[in-house]
């Protein structure tokens, strides 16, 4: 069984390529490019994870 924070990982880096090549097609600016790939790739999944593991025990 695939845990949720896993699914979560997986869907993120997935969206993360599909922006990624459509800022490629958008602008030359590689920095950009790689904010928009470590951002929504890495380190949105982390924090939502992180947050979701902060709370998992305050479900009142």
């Amino acid at each position: 069984m695939v845990s949720t924070s896993t699914k979560i990982t997986a869907l993120f880096i997935g969206l993360a390529v599909v922006l990624w090549l459509g800022t490629i097609q958008v602008t030359d600016d590689t920095i950009f490019q790689g904010i928009v790939l470590l951002g929504v790739g890495i380190i949105l999944p982390t924090a939502i994870n992180e947050y979701r593991r902060q709370n998992a025990g305050n479900t009142e």
